[in-house]
């Protein structure tokens, strides 16, 4: 059976697989990143990473058929060229090319988190679904939407940048220049922000128990359901999160939204307020066509498993 080798590069770590089209895996690894070096070194570190994995998976070059890679930053994925990454300092750099010449592989290039919603569509809580949204709680908001089996990007691949849809309008100030922004109000970042405020206005709040506004993480109020400064801030974050996903839900109207990233390992004690907020909110009501919303499955591994599996169109 073919095999297909999928690149996940983050800002620390690139993280490697090798599957078939079952998804079984044969080999896995990771290297830094070393963008410090440039996009060439990078792409050095990734022929290093493939070389290894091909070896210690004991697979042959000629029953690979191809390398699909995950990157951060707007990327032409038709071209295969990252236009810009700033955590990777890199601007127009043709990826795919390169690492062509680097691996004697065919390469194909998406954004990292529509790869991680591929994963997921393919292998992991999407997988009996055909249409899906990605959503990853992190630093920022990002993700990919899936419609009909195949990965949605939009106009020169620059489509699906959920976390910059306004849901308050002149809102809270996001990275991106705009205010108001999904991503200012449902990263995990605005909710460690929305944490210590209401920590602050409340010093009696049992959350100082083990926390003290240093160590405050998403799951800080989580740990505390008896605590109404607890619960206040997870009703808040639920609120503005429920908004986004509704927006989203009616627009695509997908069978299921899964969720990524630190924030979602709070599993049900997130989920299943965010669903009755979305049943109670979305377009048409829930009886002819429901929205789904779960826990993403496949961690940090999705973003490799999505790479992969853009590699299952290549012919060699």
């Amino acid at each position: 059976m073919k095999k297909y080798i999928g690149i996940d590069i983050g800002g620390m770590t690139i993280k490697g697989i090798i599957i078939d089209k079952k998804g079984e895996v044969y080999c896995q690894g990771n290297i830094v990143t070393g963008w410090q070096d440039g996009g060439e070194g990078m792409c050095r570190n990734i022929r290093e990473l493939t070389e290894d994995m091909l070896k210690r998976g004991n697979i042959a070059r000629e029953d690979v058929s191809g390398v699909g890679v995950g990157c951060p930053g707007m990327i032409d994925s038709k071209n295969g060229v990252v236009v810009f990454a700033g955590n990777l300092n890199l601007r127009n750099f043709p990826l795919a090319d390169t690492l062509e010449e680097y691996l004697g592989f065919k390469v194909k290039v998406t954004n990292d988190a529509n790869a991680a919603a591929l994963g997921e569509a393919k292998f992991g809580a999407g997988k009996d679904y055909r249409d899906s949204i990605l959503i990853t709680l992190g630093t920022g908001v990002g993700g990919g939407i899936i419609i009909d089996d195949k990965l949605f990007e939009g106009y020169k691949s620059a489509g699906a940048e959920m976390g910059h849809m306004v849901i308050v309008e002149g809102g809270e100030s996001c990275t991106c220049g705009r205010k108001g922004c999904f991503e200012a109000y449902s990263s995990a970042t605005a909710l460690m922000k929305k944490t210590r405020e209401v920590m602050e206005a409340n010093p009696d709040s049992a959350m100082w128990r083990s926390y003290n506004l240093e160590t405050v993480s998403g799951k800080t109020p989580f740990d505390y359901p008896e605590d109404k400064a607890a619960n206040e801030i997870i009703d808040w974050y639920v609120k503005y999160l429920a908004c986004g996903i509704c927006n989203l839900a009616n627009i695509f109207r997908p069978q299921v939204v899964m969720l990524g990233g630190g924030v979602s390992e709070q599993g049900e004690r997130l989920t299943k307020p965010l669903q009755a907020r979305v049943d109670a909110q979305i377009f048409g009501g829930t009886k002819f066509a429901p929205v789904k919303v779960v826990k993403a499955t496949l961690g940090s591994r999705a973003g490799a498993f999505g790479a992969a599996t853009l590699a299952f169109s290549i012919r060699r």
